[in-house]
């Protein structure tokens, strides 16, 4: 079975795979790099055929799964380059095949006010301590924007914030809702561009909501934040943007947030909403993503998004896929937190690290070769709310910014 299933999917590249009895197996063509795998434990090989993307991760969170030669993304990596390029996952879904997925996402992705909230417990309120050890100095934990591939962490984030500012065109004395504020770092950004105006920033992580709610006061900004749900916001808007956060709606309450966005929104207003998408029909959120980092969560295609936008009464007046720059955002987190790996490891322990480390790898290779990828929708309720072309965004996003670093970044 060994030979058959792993012999057939792994065309390329050199894997070297010892078991747990001490027989070796050579997978691939020898080409590139070895990545060699050695397996504790009888029940290990066993674990991983039955159910490959749930205990992939956790074999090696716990040790039973030893990297030899190669780190855990070059693993993942070399079964993401062959993983592309299967005949049988490039074969259309069957209808029974999509409607189960669908009653699945259904189960599993209610996501009502109570879920939704331990959901985001369980991954956003860890210590803002850890946080701030891999992501940028704003602690934006969302995709980066590279202008250009020189970009530092930084300084790509810092572009991301000014590309999104652009597509929002802020004017002074504007009132601006952020659905999923995090840390507070894009709010505080906006409200520096909205003299005179307000910002409204929601979250329901407790870290967070104490970590912006201090910067707020340190900055000493027009931008306030509070612990609610998006479904529970009133009054108006002139502009509303969400980054992040829409990939933990959960499929049946689309509808439900873009209603929210077309009710809060005031009839000349402009909404943004920046999240992770996928290229291929719906399916399924990876099993060990959804148990270990994102419970609750899940990737959308856009064919589920466009919808319940049209049925909210709304015009997509933009529409802008990013495809790498998530897959080069990922890798600089992951570099950072290796870095400082043996701090980590004593504040929380191996396992943990692992986890991350697998996070970060496992989300990487989804963009370079699963066909994840970034949508940034640009919402409207009126048809004239922006101009008609979108050279705008070009000139708005070439303003030079500056980091805390004092590097400048280039937006565009």
């Amino acid at each position: 079975m060994l030979e058959r299933v792993v012999g057939r999917f792994i065309r390329t590249g050199a894997l070297r795979l010892t078991l747990s009895n001490g027989r070796t197996h050579l997978y691939g063509d020898g080409s590139g790099p070895l990545v060699a795998v050695r397996l504790k434990g009888a029940l290990t090989l066993l674990r991983i055929a039955l159910a490959p993307t749930l205990a992939l991760g956790e074999c090696y969170m716990e040790g039973t799964l030893i990297l030899e030669a190669g780190d855990i993304y070059d693993l993942l990596d070399l079964i993401g380059r062959n993983f592309a390029h299967d005949p049988i996952r490039q074969k259309p879904q069957t209808f029974a095949r999509r409607l189960w997925f669908r009653l699945l996402r259904r189960a599993r992705q209610i996501n009502d006010r109570v879920a939704a909230r331990r959901n985001v417990a369980h991954h956003y309120d860890i210590s803002a301590a850890l946080y701030r050890r891999f992501l940028d100095a704003d602690m934006q934990y969302s995709c980066a924007y590279f202008a250009n591939p020189a970009m530092s962490l930084d300084q790509a984030q810092t572009a991301k914030k000014a590309h999104i500012a652009s597509k929002l065109l802020l004017q002074p004395g504007q009132r601006v809702l952020d659905i999923g504020c995090g840390w507070g770092g894009l709010a505080l950004t906006i409200a520096e561009r909205v003299t005179g105006g307000e910002v409204v920033g929601v979250t329901l992580s407790q870290e967070q909501l104490a970590v912006a709610r201090a910067r707020a006061q340190a900055a000493r900004a027009s931008a306030r934040f509070e612990l609610c749900d998006y479904r529970d916001v009133a009054g108006a808007f002139d502009r509303i943007v969400s980054v992040g956060m829409f990939e933990h709606v959960g499929e049946p309450n689309y509808q439900t947030f873009f209603n929210t966005i077309a009710q809060r929104l005031k009839p000349d207003g402009v909404a943004v909403v920046h999240a992770i998408g996928r290229k291929d029909e719906p399916g399924l959120t990876n099993p060990w993503i959804a148990k270990y980092i994102f419970p609750g969560g899940y990737i959308p295609a856009l064919s589920e998004v466009l919808p319940a936008i049209e049925r909210a009464g709304l015009w997509v007046t933009d529409l802008e896929v990013l495809r790498l720059h998530y897959a080069q955002t990922l890798r600089c987190w992951r570099a950072r937190f290796q870095a400082q790996w043996d701090e980590i490891a004593a504040q929380y322990d191996e396992r943990f690290c692992r986890m991350f480390q697998f996070y970060f790898a496992v989300s990487e290779v989804a963009f370079r070769y699963g066909g994840h990828m970034v949508f940034q929708l640009q919402l409207a309720k009126a048809v004239d709310a922006v101009p008609m072309t979108r050279d705008y965004i070009n000139e708005r996003g070439s303003l030079k910014t500056t980091t805390r670093s004092g590097l400048s970044a280039v937006a565009r």
